[in-house]
């Protein structure tokens, strides 16, 4: 009797030995060396395991709830397609430091071997492209030479591949390249594995994997802002529509400063009438302290004067909506990019009543009627559109007028009528005290508003063809907050 039970615990034993690991939690180890510097060697630290410490500096990188074990959130983030670099600074755009970088402004490339993928001509248009993304930002021109070792020499390849750092097949490790440095620096490589495009959608768009990768080879580490070009995982974007976020021209002209040869074209929006808090704009001239302008409208839906449905930011540009189209506003140029909302967003409303960006949540959030639809990247979000009531708690309102979110605080504003709501996003409830009329916390706005934008401490409130704006900076270093309180 007593050997059978030997038996049945040894049996026991055995199977629970050769039981699987997990294999999530291998998945995650494995990540977390790849890519936040996960050790073997690493010890115990504050009674806090080492893999469990590196799940929060993945989670705290990524803006996800930091739990420390690899949930399923962690792990959808985690097989997300990506850059190969490492992840290591939990800060907005970053550089490998301020000695790594080309001590020259005339760089030279060299494509050395082609993709099967896509036709010669269309790697040569999406190389030199992406490296044009970084030279119209700063004194960098990049010379393409067909022989002989460049400063950043490019090429495609699978598995190893002679640098020490092996690809891994499909999906997973997309490419990845070397700061400025003798030897192997400024190189980038990519992962022959993948299925790379021109133009399309369908695969992975090498222009926007090498736009990353050369910043990079420029000197530029990863940026934990989600809509920055230098966030590690891929997300696509319309090539021909494509403006650098500005947080990645902030890193990028850290290090080598701004293109001399760039001039900013003087575009005018509507009247200014300047006073203590806000500036009002009216669609026929402009009126400030200094000097007196007049426009023309044109009929082009990307008109300053027009009036907008809806604006928002996203990914350090300012979005305007108008009936079927938006207007992608390059900071730096003042220049409209036109494109269609469904191309962008496929099945997506047209002539929206509101929207808005959170960052944090790397979503898209478009209002139309009782709905809200919610994007992630060019994807709809599971579950969505869903009703607005639902969704943020807004009993009794029949659509939203204008939104605006305030990443620092983590608020998002909702204007109906002559009053607004404050929503705080990280408990997804309303903020105790509201509805409130909007003249209480914005001062001289009496009308509805109709659109609304909160971009480099400045919010902006339209009323159809009037345009209020608040400077927070200026307000919060003065010893007036009025205007500073509103949730």
């Amino acid at each position: 009797m007593r050997s059978c039970s030997l038996c049945m615990v040894l049996s026991l034993a055995v199977a629970v030995y050769c039981m699987p690991v997990n294999k999530d939690e291998n998945f995650a180890k494995s990540y977390l060396k790849n890519f936040f510097n996960l050790t073997d060697e690493a010890t115990l630290r504050r009674g806090i395991s080492p893999m469990t410490e590196k799940l929060r500096e993945m989670q705290k990188f990524f803006g996800l709830q930091i739990t420390g074990i690899p949930d399923a959130e962690t792990l959808k983030m985690m097989k997300k397609p990506r850059c190969g670099n490492p992840d290591t600074k939990p800060a907005s755009y970053s550089v490998f430091g301020e000695d790594e970088k080309w001590q020259k402004n005339s760089l030279t490339y060299r494509i050395v071997n082609y993709t099967p993928d896509i036709s010669r001509s269309e790697v040569d248009d999406s190389i030199e492209k992406a490296l044009q993304v970084w030279a119209k930002v700063t004194p960098l021109t990049f010379t393409r030479i067909n022989s002989g070792t460049a400063d950043i020499m490019i090429s495609f390849g699978s598995g190893a591949h002679g640098d020490g750092y092996p690809f891994d097949g499909p999906d997973g490790t997309l490419a990845h390249a070397f700061g400025p440095s003798p030897g192997i620096g400024g190189d980038a490589h990519f992962d022959d594995a993948e299925p790379f495009t021109f133009r399309s959608n369908n695969g992975i768009n090498l222009f926007i994997v090498a736009a990353h990768e050369f910043g990079h080879s420029l000197g530029l580490d990863h940026s934990r802002v989600s809509g920055a070009l230098m966030f590690p995982t891929y997300s696509y974007r319309n090539p021909d529509t494509f403006v650098l976020p500005q947080d990645d021209v902030n890193g990028i002209q850290s290090l080598y400063g701004s293109n001399p040869t760039t001039t900013t074209p003087t575009t005018t929006t509507a009247p200014t009438t300047t006073n203590t808090a806000a500036k009002t704009t009216t669609s026929s001239s402009t009126t400030t302290n200094t000097a007196t302008k007049t426009t023309t409208t044109s009929p082009d839906v990307c008109d300053p004067a027009t009036v907008w449905d809806a604006v928002t930011t996203l990914r350090g540009q300012i979005l305007f909506f108008k009936d079927s189209f938006f207007c992608a506003k390059n900071p730096q140029s003042n220049t409209f990019e036109k494109s269609l909302i469904t191309d962008s967003w496929p099945n997506a409303p047209i002539n929206i009543n509101a929207a808005y960006e959170n960052p944090q949540s790397g979503r898209i959030f478009l209002f139309k009627g009782r709905r809200v639809w919610a994007y992630s990247d060019n994807s709809l979000v599971r579950g969505y559109p869903k009703r607005i009531r639902k969704r943020f708690r807004l009993r009794g309102v029949r659509k939203i007028d204008a939104a605006l979110h305030d990443e620092e605080y983590g608020k998002t504003l909702f204007f109906v009528g002559n009053s607004y709501y404050s929503y705080d996003e990280a408990s997804r409830t309303m903020d105790r005290g509201f509805p409130q009329q909007v003249d209480q916390a914005f001062p001289d706005l009496t009308s509805k508003v109709t659109a609304a934008v909160l971009y480099d401490g400045v919010i902006t409130l339209y009323s159809r063809s009037k345009m209020f704006e608040y400077d927070l900076k200026k307000e919060s270093d003065s010893t007036d907050d009025d205007y500073y309180y509103y949730y």
